[in-house]
């Protein structure tokens, strides 16, 4: 069904479900919730609209419910589901380096703009340095914010003994975070990760990888030979991927054919010696 022929549908349904004096209050909600959720996620939130007010009816006739003003009402509409809901890519992504990071019992931790709640929750653990280009304004013990750019990073050669990066470095060059444009943003994103890792140091990068293309301005996505030749002056200690709709696949081959058009792929790095 297209895009119009499913707008359509929806405006049909409000004309026969909601009663005349509602009718232009429903159409105008719908017309703005299509621009945001798509004309069937639309329609699926307004039927769900009318499940909250008819729980709202069932509360308030509770013996003992509280009073509810208007202003105070917060339709969630699609949180009840059969199963938790959860981002796949991020949670295993997330889950894969915590566990290596924590595992390798680094002194401190520095994290290149991977996602905030991610370096967060590391601090738990262990100091972290957490850079981006554009700066993140927190107060949090053992967690110190940094501006800067992954293509000139703030550190000495050989100074980090341990470092990540996850789903950054695709995105560098395409201008998505106020950078410059640059067609080789990745790749001098990756020499400058392996520049600053200090020998022995373990590095953790999270890329889409498939058939390699540019998805612009959101990112590239890279076989993962490209990836493994970016960082060639480092060992490749570990290859694991999410394929498809959440299938996990940990420690498998970076050769393997069957990633389809993407996939995330989660490399782990170490440094064994200096550049010369």
């Amino acid at each position: 069904m297209s895009t119009s022929s499913s707008a359509r549908t929806a405006r049909a349904a409000i004309k026969a479900a909601v009663p005349k004096l509602w009718r232009r209050r429903a159409r105008a909600w719908l017309w703005r919730m299509e621009s945001v959720l798509g004309p069937r996620r639309a329609l699926r939130a307004l039927s769900l609209y009318g499940q909250f007010r008819s729980d709202l009816r069932a509360y308030r006739s509770l013996p003992g419910a509280e009073p509810i003003e208007s202003a105070d009402l917060w339709p969630f509409l699609f949180d009840k589901t059969d199963t938790t809901p959860f981002d796949a890519q991020y949670f295993y992504q997330d889950s894969w380096a915590a566990r290596r990071i924590l595992a390798t019992h680094p002194p401190y931790h520095v994290d290149v703009g991977s996602r905030v709640d991610f370096a967060g929750i590391l601090s738990a653990a262990m100091p972290i340095i957490f850079l981006d280009i554009r700066p993140l304004v927190v107060s949090l013990s053992n967690f110190r914010s940094v501006a800067g750019s992954i293509l000139q990073l703030p550190f000495a050669d050989g100074g980090l003994p341990s470092l990540s990066c996850l789903h950054v470095i695709e995105h560098i060059g395409l201008g998505r975070y106020g950078d410059p444009f640059d067609p080789e943003g990745t790749k001098k994103a990756a020499r400058e990760l392996g520049r600053v890792l200090a020998v022995g140091g373990s590095l953790f990068v999270g890329v889409p990888v498939g058939r390699e293309r540019v998805c612009f301005n959101a990112h590239r996505v890279h076989s993962p030979q490209t990836i493994l030749r970016y960082f060639e002056d480092l060992t490749l200690v570990e290859f694991s991927c999410l394929v498809g709709e959440g299938i996990f696949h940990e420690g498998v081959d970076p050769y393997r054919t069957d990633l389809g058009k993407s996939a995330c792929g989660l490399f782990w790095f170490k440094k064994e010696r200096s550049r010369t």
